[in-house]
């Protein structure tokens, strides 16, 4: 399980990285990210088997399940959950 702290005020970047499981020539063809309400998601992309996402708020104390759900090109789906721990560092 990956869990990160994460300052309410800080903007981050965290990466989904499927690229160790992927197959050879297997890509990516898409994903959606899923963040609960008081998480903001600034940003995704997606490159090279990995998938990252850019998280700024969040409430001091509270833990946030986020979600990375990926179809690839030999029809294979995956889904990964990181957790965020806001606190004030």
């Amino acid at each position: 399980m990956n869990k990160f702290i994460k300052d309410p005020e800080a903007v981050l970047d965290y990466v989904f990285d499927w690229s160790d499981w992927l197959d050879t020539g297997e890509t990516i063809s898409s994903y959606t990210v899923t963040v609960p309400t008081g998480l903001t998601k600034d940003s995704d992309s997606q490159a090279a088997g990995k998938v990252t996402i850019w998280l700024s708020s969040g409430t001091d104390g509270t833990e946030y399940a986020v979600e990375c759900k990926i179809v690839t090109s030999a029809g294979r789906t995956d889904e990964r959950t990181i957790w965020i721990h806001c606190m004030q560092v």
